[in-house]
């Protein structure tokens, strides 16, 4: 039996969010320790538009999580779990406080909060602009390099900067020496 047809029993042929009955998909959840039906969710299209692009987050839609956040399927508690950390509104603040969840299922939900945090939240130089890979910034203040004698002088120019895993950060070369730099402490050019 496929994850599709075996999710389709488990929720009735509804969205498992949201109870609508048009257009239904398996969605696999990131972060998941393996790949079965028990790590996916039968959502509707509105729903998936919504996961896979968080701009489009119809706060009104997700209220639907009040009643899906209370499921038995551990996979549909992790999603509701995901989507009210992506809300920024009270009342999802106060749904979150209420959920209970086990602790092995309650750390799969946070592993992908996190993974989303990170991928999120863009590098930013001093002035709060976006950083992207391949710009070129100047050192804002003289920088000790740890683990060295280096002090890499305000002014200094970094071409062609990589971004690393934590947004906080960037990569370049400053005087011709690699190292990761506080991306706070850099002035785009």
């Amino acid at each position: 039996m496929t994850i599709e047809t075996t999710l389709l029993q488990r929720s009735g042929s509804k969205c498992e969010m949201c109870t609508s009955e048009s257009n239904l998909t398996a969605y696999e959840l990131p972060e998941s320790p393996e790949k079965s039906s028990d790590c996916a969710v039968m959502v509707c299209d509105t729903c998936l538009e919504q996961i896979n692009n968080s701009d489009t987050l119809d706060e009104n839609h997700w209220r639907c999580l009040n009643d899906s956040m209370w499921s038995q399927v551990a996979a549909v508690q992790v999603l509701a779990y995901r989507m009210l950390h992506s809300l920024d509104a009270d009342w999802s603040r106060d749904l979150l406080d209420m959920m209970y969840m086990e602790e092995d299922v309650k750390a799969w939900a946070e592993k992908g909060v996190l993974i989303a945090a990170m991928t999120d939240t863009p590098a930013r130089d001093v002035n709060g602009t976006i950083l992207k890979a391949g710009d070129n910034v100047n050192i804002i203040k003289d920088l000790p390099v740890k683990g060295s004698s280096l002090v890499i002088k305000r002014g200094t120019a970094v071409r062609n900067i990589g971004l690393t895993d934590n947004p906080l950060h960037i990569q370049g070369r400053a005087n011709g020496t690699a190292m990761v730099i506080i991306s706070a402490y850099c002035k785009k050019m």
